[in-house]
């Protein structure tokens, strides 16, 4: 089971990786991954955490505190806000800033005896309470011989600090660094309350979802309607929902008819027609008539619950790129310490710069050398990404899924309810007008997908049940019953055979040439002679053909992959212009063809929605769910779609291209600015102040870059 938690008290990345270090020396623990970009502990154990040991584990690292959100914040998605961290932050930097500028004033303007007593007096509350919160979590760190971003904050301002405090005690004629000390704490601390309020803009893609949720639910109680918390709606309750309300929870329609704004959970803006026996999803908005559903799935159940904890999911894990950043955060810090006292030995010992200066240019090393920027790099790029799919009707399980998607080469798609709408309709009748209401009497006993295509026609033609007698079902051949005396044949060609009843050859042609089409000919005839045929296909999605187009144009590689006969498949293929396909395929078979390209260095993703696909999805190197499809599809797949669109496909490979090119920049960046950062402090050409304000930017930078995601277009 996973369990994701929000975690109080990190400032940087090396804090996410110490805990993360720690956890992962639990046997119990199968996986862990430590967010320092969403806040969040994602924790795979083996049935239920024991709570108060991870607690104790998380509070031995640091000053680091793990959060448990009580019931109600549960069945809400489990969100963790960011808000009350950014008001603190918000007073800690008012505080500062007017203190250390106090310090300034006070170094700049007043010529008096007492003058950096007066600013030692300014800066000790700066020092030690404002930045206590770089000591808090400094001293358990060193306790384990540990160091991370606090531990050389920490060292630095205190070098600035107590170097200037032994001035005033010893009464020594050296210039004091108060103001050096308090800048860099103040700097960092409007650096950190910027980053905590462009980290909460980049988790909003939950809150959001969170808040497109129906709070109360009109439901029929003993012919009553009586208005409940939708958390006590239960399944099968029916509930009403009237023009412009949100339908609470997912259901069925058991009366009524509209249309129904799905775009929350598709992307799509274009209403959906709901009327009986059709689904609805909780969130969405039902647009002009009344509706009566049967509640199906609630709580933790419903779409949106399951879209929260996706997004969620993909947000706290880890993709394969920020490993280069982890191992290089692991042993930054303490390289930087050794890099500060080999600066401060070379400027004392080699030069005649004095005791001063040489401490000044070893804490513009200490300060300049931030882990931050390369521990957001990744996961805020991730959490906008993912997000943004969200929005758009794509949901990513992971951020290695979110990575891997923009190397896909080829993909793989199953035919029916993929590339097809996976319900067959009549699409064509060929005879006179009784042709349709003899085969509606003769498929209304009939289990077959294809009889209640014949049986949605008529009755949307309200034609009239005719009675009927001597059913006989003959699997994979057809149906003879009697109608009125008269007895009648319905199915395919061996069946008409083997009942002696023979077709002119203009007959038999237009049955082959309805087949060479994707038709399937379900042929009526009476005692001895050949009435008409109905046509039916299982009908093309009207997306299907452009997504295939735009996955040219991506160059990737398309195949189909079916159970459907050859003919049939080579039709769709020529239709909606895949390259290849391959017919007659049993789920074991689809997973050896895949395996096939795969030896072959291909990437490849797999598209499908029933149970049939699901090894095959596992298989695929990616596997994208059509979320109209099976559970068990959803549950195998890397990404859902959730509306079924094939376009979301090419969308999909888009946004990975888009977040992987965003995570890249922020890398470079993250690198580039402390391979010039540190060795500019350590000759002495970056003062401590703009080492600070170099820092605090390094970071914002890096978040605000990973925002632009939210405006990408796919």
């Amino acid at each position: 089971m996973k369990h994701t938690y929000p975690i109080k008290g990190m400032h940087c990345a090396s804090c996410a990786l110490s805990i993360e270090k720690e956890l992962n020396k639990l046997s119990e623990v199968k996986e862990v991954v430590v967010n320092y970009a969403n806040e969040k502990l994602t924790l795979e154990v083996a049935g239920d955490p024991d709570i108060e040991k991870l607690k104790k584990v998380i509070g031995s690292v640091g000053n680091y505190e793990l959060i448990i959100e009580d019931e109600h914040h549960k069945k809400e998605g489990g969100h963790h806000d960011h808000g009350p961290k950014v008001d603190k932050q918000k007073k800690l930097m008012i505080w500062s800033i007017i203190l250390t500028l106090g310090i300034f004033l006070i170094n700049w303007f007043l010529d008096i005896e007492s003058k950096n007593l007066l600013m030692l007096i300014l800066s000790t509350p700066v020092q030690f309470y404002i930045g206590g919160q770089f000591y808090k979590a400094t001293w358990p760190a060193l306790k384990r011989f540990k160091a991370n971003m606090d531990t050389l904050i920490a060292m630095g301002t205190s070098v600035a600090y107590f170097f200037s405090l032994a001035v005033i005690i010893l009464e020594l004629d050296l210039h004091v660094y108060f103001e050096t000390a308090s800048a860099i704490i103040t700097l960092i601390i409007v650096g950190r309350y910027l980053e905590a309020r462009a980290k909460s803009k980049a988790s909003n893609a939950i809150k959001k979802l969170l808040e497109l949720s129906a709070k109360k639910a009109r439901i029929i109680r003993d012919n009553k309607e009586i208005e409940i918390d939708i958390s006590e709606v239960k399944v099968n309750d029916s509930i009403l929902v009237k023009p412009g309300e949100k339908f609470p929870v997912d259901g069925e329609v058991i009366e009524g008819h509209s249309s129904v704004n799905e775009s929350m959970v598709s992307g799509e803006s274009i209403p959906v027609e709901k009327s009986v026996g059709d689904l609805v999803i909780g969130a969405t908005i039902n647009q002009n008539g009344v509706i009566k559903f049967k509640a199906t799935k609630v709580g933790k159940d419903t779409m949106l619950a399951q879209i929260v904890k996706m997004v969620e999911e993909a947000q706290g894990s880890k993709a394969p790129i920020q490993r280069l950043a982890d191992s290089i955060s692991s042993v930054f810090v303490p390289t930087v310490i050794i890099i500060a006292l080999f600066t401060f030995l070379s400027w004392y010992f080699l030069t005649d710069i004095g005791l001063a200066s040489s401490i000044i240019y070893s804490v513009a090393v200490l300060v300049i050398a931030c882990p931050c920027a390369l521990g957001l790099a990744t996961p805020t790029a991730i959490m906008v990404g993912s997000g943004r799919g969200a929005e758009n009707g794509i949901l990513i399980k992971n951020a290695e899924s979110l990575e891997r998607a923009h190397k896909i080469t080829t993909i793989v798609f199953d035919k029916t309810g993929t590339i097809t709408k996976g319900s067959p309709e009549v699409v064509n009748i060929l005879g006179n007008n009784d042709v349709l209401e003899i085969a509606y009497a003769l498929e209304k006993n009939s289990e077959h997908p294809l009889a209640q295509a014949v049986i949605n026609e008529a009755e949307k033609k309200k034609l009239t049940l005719k009675k009927v007698s001597d059913f006989k079902s003959v699997t994979g051949r057809g149906i003879k019953a009697s109608i009125d005396s008269n007895t009648y044949l319905l199915g395919n060609l061996p069946f008409l055979n083997d009942n002696s009843i023979t077709l002119s050859n203009n007959q038999e042609a237009e049955i082959t040439k309805a087949e060479s089409m994707g038709q399937t000919a379900l042929i009526l005839a009476g005692k001895n002679e050949y009435l008409g045929v109905i046509l039916v296909a299982d009908q093309i999605k009207e997306t299907s053909k452009k997504a295939i187009e735009k996955l040219k144009d991506m160059n990737v590689k398309t195949i189909m992959l079916t159970g459907d006969n050859e003919l049939t498949a080579q039709a769709i293929t020529k239709e909606v212009g895949i390259d290849q396909v391959y017919a007659r395929l049993m789920p074991d078979q689809k997973v050896e063809k895949i395996k096939e390209l795969q030896k072959k260095s291909e990437v490849v993703a797999m598209v499908g929605d029933g149970i049939n696909d699901a090894p095959a999805l596992t298989q695929a190197d990616v596997g994208l769910a059509i979320g109209t499809g099976t559970d068990i599809a959803i549950e195998s797949a890397n990404i859902t779609l959730v509306h079924g669109d094939l376009l979301k496909v090419a969308e999909a490979i888009k946004l990975s291209k888009k977040t992987v090119q965003n995570i890249k920049q922020n890398l470079f960046w993250a690198f580039f600015y402390n391979t010039i950062g540190i060795p500019l402090a350590a000759f002495g050409l970056f003062a401590p102040i703009f080492a600070a304000v170099a820092m605090s930017f390094s970071s914002i930078s890096v978040v605000l870059n990973s925002l632009r995601l939210k405006k990408i277009k796919l």
